[in-house]
């Protein structure tokens, strides 16, 4: 194993990544294609450009990923510090000036002496480690095919097709009941509609906006995952034909099967996140709250990760990952950013720190860390290697991936207390790092 980490992309990931291990004494070789070869989204060679927003999410100690800040301060990160310095009014969000930032990121990791800047597409993976890979959504089509080889062809997707994944607390348990088609075990919840309920909510998604993609994503809509719109589009009772169907359940309420019924898989093994199954969508956001909204028990559930219908490269994490971002049968290679299945810059910085500082801590010759589970990284690195391997999808920093807090009070109250005892922990944890 060398004794220079090579980190293969410097966007959000991969700056911060090489940073956190430059900062632990350890030489870097960071590799980024661009700008001899661009990519469709971006639009200058600097580090961490942002392209399609430039938020890096809610603050204050009632957002989940100002916990995932607040963790990152903590750590002295390198995107932290440039969004500070590039903060523009945004309300309640971090947002920043674009060019203030990315110039920010490029002229720290120029000053760093241990990070050695090169301008090549690899398009090649090593024999061994250590190695950090952070290309990013647009991962070439040259590397893909290597990672590719050297994992098999199942464990990466191009194609990120997600249905809404709601937050479990949040669902009316007197309208939703467990139950599993023709007495299966009841792994699934069942959101029963009447021919009415049916019909307003046909309606709703037959009418509400979509996501316009950008002109590089060419998406193309497969038969095992269409869009709950493109489905009603085929007709008034495809979907319960399809992926409403009730063949096979019974509302214990009635006796009786419902006309139609929304199911709910969970995302997670202690059943905190739900996923809507065969509800993948590229609704606009806001359209999306309001079609949910009209799905018995769903009423006031409250959406942790919105549907997405966009191109996208992400390894199936549960399948591969460790929660150290290490690759279970190569050791010394590690993956952040939305390549190892984070959605969201300020996860992919986040998972950039954590695979930096484990690579580092391997050529040291001390064993990987892992945040606690109380942190957001740590509940968010937990998931990408236990969440379901058949059905994975992205996910971004939220309240449903920490442990419960036996809390009186309301939302508010109880997730303050989420995030301090989140933040205390993460800072204890990082004090023994």
């Amino acid at each position: 194993m060398s004794d220079r980490i090579l980190v293969v992309g410097a966007g959000l990931a991969g700056s911060e990544a090489a940073m956190a291990i430059a900062r632990m004494g350890v030489p870097v070789r960071l590799v980024e294609m661009r700008p001899g070869r661009m990519t469709p989204a971006h639009r200058t060679g600097r580090a961490a450009e942002l392209v399609c927003s430039n938020s890096l999410g809610g603050r204050g100690e009632t957002n989940a990923k100002g916990l995932l800040q607040a963790e990152l301060r903590e750590l002295g990160s390198l995107i932290l510090a440039a969004a500070d310095e590039a903060q523009v009014a945004a309300g309640g969000a971090l947002a920043v000036d674009r060019e203030r930032f990315s110039a920010f990121v490029d002229a720290a990791l120029e000053r760093e002496s241990l990070i050695e800047r090169e301008g090549r597409e690899l398009v090649e993976l090593p024999e061994d480690g250590p190695l950090v890979l952070a290309t990013g959504p647009l991962t070439t089509e040259a590397l893909a095919a290597r990672i590719q080889e050297t994992l098999g062809e199942a464990f990466l997707s191009f194609y990120d097709a997600a249905a809404p994944v709601v937050l479990g607390e949040s669902l009316d348990r007197e309208k939703v009941f467990a139950q599993g088609r023709y007495e299966q075990e009841p792994d699934y919840l069942n959101c029963p509609l009447a021919e009415e309920e049916y019909r307003r909510l046909f309606e709703a998604i037959t009418r509400a906006r979509k996501h316009v993609p950008h002109d590089w994503e060419k998406l193309e809509f497969f038969e095992g995952c269409m869009p709950i719109e493109e489905i009603a589009r085929r007709g008034y009772l495809t979907p319960a034909h399809g992926p409403m169907k009730p063949k096979g359940i019974v509302d214990p309420r009635t006796g009786k099967s419902p006309f139609a019924v929304v199911q709910l898989r969970r995302e997670d093994a202690e059943g905190r996140m739900w996923s809507l199954v065969g509800f993948q969508t590229g609704l606009r956001w806001p359209d999306q709250k309001e079609v949910l909204a009209l799905i018995p028990g769903l009423e006031s559930a409250e959406i942790v990760r919105y549907g997405v219908m966009h191109r996208n490269t992400f390894l199936n994490a549960p399948a591969l990952l460790e929660p150290t971002l290490e690759l279970r049968k190569r050791e010394g290679f590690f993956v952040a950013g939305v390549l190892c299945g984070v959605e969201g810059y300020l996860e992919s910085a986040a998972t950039g720190w954590l695979a930096g500082t484990n690579a580092a801590r391997r050529v040291l010759g001390k064993e990987p860390v892992v945040p606690p589970p109380e942190s957001m990284l740590g509940g968010l690195v937990r998931f990408l290697a236990g969440a379901n391997p058949e059905n994975f999808q992205p996910m971004n920093a939220n309240w449903g991936l920490l442990p419960e807090l036996k809390v009186r009070g309301p939302k508010r109250v109880r997730r303050k207390k989420k995030f301090e005892r989140g933040l205390r922990a993460f800072r204890e944890a990082a004090s023994q790092w």
